[in-house]
């Protein structure tokens, strides 16, 4: 094991973000660096339990304890090769994952969990430093070809798993660069587009071929697909947006995150001198406390808004864990995000009644009122009704399913009863050789489970193909709880 007083003698020990006066300066990640004797320290608290928690809230069952001692002992050459027997993207989740692998630490009953994203991140930042991430292409081809559509980290994933066994793997994407949401959907300042593209590098040098701004079920039909491919993934996301069809939806200033977090990530891409829709000079309202709703928050900061005000629906939530979220499980706690740091003020318990306009059609203020849960409903609290001055307000209240239309409806697949695209315990759809995974199968979720399951479709699609069983294969999403 790692440092067997380490959990008692080591305080748990966090990266620094940059200052916030510098930081929304510019688009680069936030944290400072962190020297590697302070980060061997950190790993050398892991307890090496008897039963690793860890294991359990992680979607990938990521070996912590075995990189944990690893890294302690400084074998970093052997931590990158436990890391990855589980997971294919490290430099992903240690950016962009809550980890919920530390709220299940053991530790963390009643003491400060061991910093494992901060482990893992610094595990795969070094291997990419020494050179020890290097193409696997395969040692033997199939001659099996399979399509994923959506290039996302569920996408990237299979592809991944199916190229190194052998498989000709296409990855279709619509948009005009590989990526997904890791591309368009989540800000620089959280994972710098560097480690999105060295990853997509790899994969070519294995043989994953990609084709970007392809629109699948309209450029190329599902037809063409199926007559074309031995198997096809569908990992398109769950890219339909909440709406609100409130009075005044119509009004010029009214959008959705996903319309508004795209467009700033192409002008650090240089496509765009400024983003369409800006925050500079204007009030800003957020609907919708999750993550995507911080993305958004520390993009207005980044763009010079005036101010920005964060509202959600949910009471505050409790400071420490409550009684009915035990341990392992993740709590819903009070979170305070770097972007939140930055500024702006969040409101909790409100609704959104109308949107507010001038006579010229643009977005003045909105009317909110305060509610209360009632039985599992939101009742409006009378007499708490105000105006919120804003110029833009941008919706951010999650994702109700993949988008219904020519590819799916072309395939035939069925749909669950959360209009998720159905499959079995081998993620396979209702239609032979047509596999679901990520969100377009789980619905909204982690970037975590997206990966995992990813993993998972791959393994049913291989031994689809050949009768082998040859890649790892985690449970059936049927059996999954969900993070």
């Amino acid at each position: 094991m790692a440092d067997p007083r380490g959990f008692m003698t080591t305080p748990r020990e966090n990266p620094r973000r940059r200052p916030v006066d510098i930081r929304i300066q510019d688009w680069r990640e936030v944290y400072q660096g962190f020297g590697r004797d302070r980060l061997e320290n950190q790993a050398g608290r892991c307890m090496d339990c008897g039963i690793p928690f860890c294991h359990q809230g992680c979607p990938l069952g990521n070996l912590i304890p075995e990189w944990n001692d690893l890294v302690w002992r400084q074998n970093w050459y052997d931590a990158i090769e436990r890391l990855h027997a589980t997971n294919n993207f490290p430099e992903f989740t240690g950016t962009l994952c809550p980890a919920p692998c530390e709220t299940a630490c053991v530790l963390a009953i009643n003491d400060d969990a061991v910093t494992i994203k901060q482990v893992e991140l610094q595990i795969i930042d070094r291997a990419w430093e020494e050179g020890w991430v290097t193409p696997q292409p395969p040692v033997t081809r199939t001659g099996k070809k399979v399509a994923v559509v959506g290039s996302g980290p569920a996408g990237l994933a299979a592809a991944q798993q199916l190229t190194r066994v052998g498989h000709d793997v296409v990855v279709y994407e619509r948009a005009d660069r590989v990526g997904g949401l890791l591309r368009y959907g989540i800000p620089a300042f959280k994972m710098e587009k560097h480690r999105l593209d060295r990853r997509l590098d790899q994969m070519r040098a294995e043989g994953t071929e990609f084709r970007a701004g392809v629109d699948v079920g309209t450029d190329v039909t599902a037809e063409q697909l199926r007559d074309a491919y031995d198997a096809v993934v569908l990992a398109g996301g769950a890219t339909v947006s909440r709406d609100l069809q409130i009075p005044g939806r119509e009004l010029e200033g009214v959008h959705q995150a996903m319309e508004y977090l795209p467009p700033s990530n192409r002008v650090q891409e240089g496509d765009l001198e400024r983003s369409p829709i800006h925050a500079e000079g204007h009030n800003v309202v957020i609907i919708g406390g999750g993550d995507t709703g911080a993305d958004c928050l520390g993009t207005a900061h980044r763009q010079g808004a005036k101010s920005v005000t964060q509202l959600e629906i949910m009471p505050t939530p409790p400071e420490h864990r409550p009684a009915h979220q035990p341990w392992p499980t993740y709590p819903m706690v009070y979170r305070v995000s770097a972007a939140h740091e930055e500024g702006g003020e969040r409101l909790y318990a409100v609704s959104t009644t109308r949107f507010l306009g001038d006579s010229d059609g643009k977005l003045r203020a909105l009317e909110v009122v305060q509610v209360r849960s009632e039985q599992g409903r939101f009742e409006p609290v009378e007499g708490t009704e105000q105006e919120l001055p804003c110029e833009l307000v941008l919706l951010s209240m999650g994702f109700v399913g993949p988008e219904k239309g020519p590819l799916l409806d072309g395939l035939g697949v069925e749909l669950d009863e959360r209009s998720n695209v159905a499959r079995d315990a081998s993620y396979m759809t209702n239609v032979d050789g047509v596999f679901s995974t990520g969100d377009m199968g789980r619905g909204q979720s982690l970037i975590v489970w997206a990966i995992s399951e990813g993993r998972a479709a791959a393994a049913g699609v291989d031994r689809y193909l050949t009768g082998r069983d040859v890649l790892p294969y985690p449970i059936a999403p049927t059996d999954r709880p969900i993070a």
